[in-house]
């Protein structure tokens, strides 16, 4: 068999995604009442979401489970041949189901369908067919239907399973939305790794101690300032009053503007030199935002401090890299 220009291949692909493009472009028309109807009730449920659905649309199933069960709504997914053989012990009568079939009259699904309505499950149908007897048993129809699958066959599901992963995108994002649902939530999701460390670290989780933070007084020579800033690492150092209440920070760049104005480190004062107030953050505030503010200030500490604006410790954008946030 000789081998099929590259050509071929790019044009086959092109087809593809423009078939798929326009399947997704259609489906704005559909986000109507009867979309809202399904999201609210998916949101009113008591216990969990229960996605399913056979063959290629089990796995849009599956990841659709996954992605409402991260962004806030409890779910996970029952594969329906399984539940006609003890799985069905799964799903509870506080339980919303959420079935997904192109066709609408798929076997199993069907086979469960006396069992949820008898159970009193609320069923929210996700189709290609309104008409179908999945979506007219459904409390609510979401319609995903296409024009044509991308397959030149018109037989494999492509077009329909991508608008099905779509609109479940677009189910969970709206009850994500509905609940408030925050970055600190999403973080108990998603503990591990690197993402957890972004969502869940806190400042007093990198801050420096007592002992560690740079701190001097506004009567503090420049001299002896800078055997604080060299003794404590930072790079910068703290101005305090009496009742360790923040008054100022003192950085390298306010270092390097007053060696242009040659002033006399042994006589110059922090009071003259430093500069005024200076960016803070809280201890309870999430690192990954205490990044954020460093980033758009183009800094590389920030001081932090309590609710009487008194000292509590410094964060250096180096504790925010060791600790796996930057």
């Amino acid at each position: 068999m000789p081998p099929t220009p590259a050509a071929d291949f790019c044009a086959s692909a092109q087809r593809t995604i423009d078939i798929e493009i326009d399947a997704i472009a259609a489906l704005g028309a559909r986000v109507d009442s009867e979309f809202a109807l399904a999201c609210q009730l998916l949101m009113d449920t008591p216990g969990r979401v229960i996605v399913t659905g056979m063959g290629k649309s089990g796995h849009i199933a599956g990841k659709i489970a996954a992605t409402l069960a991260s962004t806030g709504t409890p779910a996970f997914f029952v594969h329906p041949g399984e539940a006609s053989h003890g799985d069905m012990g799964m799903i509870t009568a506080d339980d919303s189901v959420l079935a997904l079939s192109n066709s609408g009259s798929t076997a199993e699904l069907m086979t469960l369908l006396p069992l949820l309505k008898r159970q009193g499950n609320t069923l929210v149908a996700m189709t290609g067919n309104p008409d179908s007897p999945l979506a007219q048993a459904a409390d609510a129809h979401v319609d995903a239907s296409v024009a044509t699958e991308a397959c030149p066959l018109d037989l494999a599901p492509t077009s329909s399973t991508t608008a099905a992963l779509v609109l479940g995108d677009a189910l969970a994002i709206a009850l994500l939305e509905a609940r408030g649902f925050t970055a600190e939530d999403f973080a108990f999701s998603h503990p591990g790794g690197a993402l957890g460390r972004k969502l869940l670290l806190k400042i007093e989780d990198v801050m420096t101690s007592d002992e560690q933070t740079p701190r001097v007084s506004a009567d503090t020579t420049l001299a002896m300032t800078l055997l604080e800033i060299s003794n404590k690492g930072l790079g910068m150092t703290t101005v305090a009053d009496s009742d360790g209440q923040l008054q100022g920070i003192f950085t390298d760049g306010d270092l390097r503007r007053a060696l242009d104005n040659q002033i006399d480190i042994n006589n110059t004062t922090m009071a003259e030199v430093m500069s005024q107030g200076g960016k803070t953050v809280s201890t309870g505030m999430l690192a990954a935002e205490a990044l954020r503010i460093m980033e758009e200030n183009k800094i590389s500490s920030l001081v932090v401090v309590d609710s009487n604006n008194r000292i509590d410790g410094v964060v250096h954008l180096m504790s925010l890299l060791r600790a796996g946030i930057a």
